[in-house]
């Protein structure tokens, strides 16, 4: 087999899938093979803080993403590239393949015809992060490679940039807060589960229970939830947007991060930061927060009562 000369990794689309990633591209790197990210464009700034790492914007259109990696792989001279899919698509599958990138990825109904080394999917179900990093120790076992580590650290897999930090150190300038001195809420979550909503919805009560007890409360929505976050939470100090490498940031420079089981939470995992992750519909066992700092409340069948988050939140806070 000639020597692998790049692995193009293609990345799921949603910020909380690209952060419970995190721990494939480190096994991936530690072959000391040149990495390749595919992804959407707002996980550019995700990654900046990893070093030597390219990056290929995808647009979630399949023969203008084929081009992007063609092109790519023809300007980097990457004659003998190898593909690791972490989405199920046909699509994913197949950007790839008419790239001229063999590739490795979870067999999927008719993708298992255009992948290479296709990959039985795990028999029993498994949470995110182990599921992903299967696929990934099995693709490099195929490929007469390393898997450093067997299993997926808990560790922070995030490393924000200095300019990152520093942006997450102005915002809370701004804002009169000092680091480890607030609770940072996120009061918000996108899309529904299984026709589900999937916030927590006493933020609001929680935010003026804690500010009674002379905690400052503060949240930092991106620019299309602000409304939302407003409204589910409104005496909470709104900070203004931030890129997803200073948020991530942020999250490390709270006492202690309140989230739904959303992109925040593995935001804040993959910081390293302190948290409470609310669960009323989803499964932690499956999309729980991949860290050793965080702590996770509720069910996928009902949602912790105020009181129940209130003395969690100050057990947490004397810790």
């Amino acid at each position: 087999m000639p020597t692998i000369s790049a692995i193009y990794l293609r990345l799921p689309n949603w910020i909380g899938d690209v952060c419970m990633s995190l721990p494939t591209l480190h096994t991936l790197r530690n072959t000391a093979i040149p990495v390749t990210v595919c992804a959407r464009p707002w996980a550019r700034d995700l990654l900046a803080g990893f070093e030597g790492l390219d990056f290929v914007d995808m647009k979630g259109r399949w023969r203008v993403d084929r081009d992007a990696v063609g092109n790519h792989r023809k300007q980097a001279r990457h004659l003998h590239a190898r593909g690791l899919l972490l989405p199920n698509s046909l699509s994913s599958a197949m950007v790839f393949k008419f790239a001229g990138i063999p590739s490795a990825g979870y067999r999927d109904g008719a993708r298992g015809l255009i992948l290479r080394w296709p990959i039985d999917k795990p028999a029993v179900p498994m949470h995110a992060v182990r599921r992903w990093h299967n696929v990934a120790t099995q693709a490099l076992q195929r490929w007469n490679l390393p898997a450093h580590p067997a299993t997926p650290d808990l560790g922070p897999g995030l490393k924000p940039t200095r300019a990152q930090r520093d942006d997450a150190a102005a915002a809370l300038a701004a804002a009169g807060l000092t680091a480890h001195d607030f609770i940072l809420i996120a009061p918000t979550a996108t899309g529904l589960h299984h026709g589900r909503i999937k916030v927590w919805p006493h933020f609001d009560t929680l935010t003026r229970a804690l500010q009674t007890q002379g905690y400052r409360v503060a949240m930092c929505p991106p620019p299309g939830e602000v409304a939302d976050a407003r409204q589910n939470a409104p005496a909470a100090l709104c900070l203004p947007p931030l890129g997803l490498g200073a948020f991530a940031a942020l999250t490390r420079l709270a006492s202690l991060v309140v989230c739904n089981d959303s992109g925040v939470s593995h935001l804040a995992a993959a910081s390293g930061a302190k948290q409470l992750t609310l669960f009323g519909v989803t499964h932690k066992e499956r999309t729980g927060p991949w860290s050793n700092s965080a702590t996770c409340l509720g069910s996928a069948h009902a949602w912790p009562s105020p009181t129940e988050v209130e003395r969690m939140v100050d057990s947490l806070l004397q810790c």
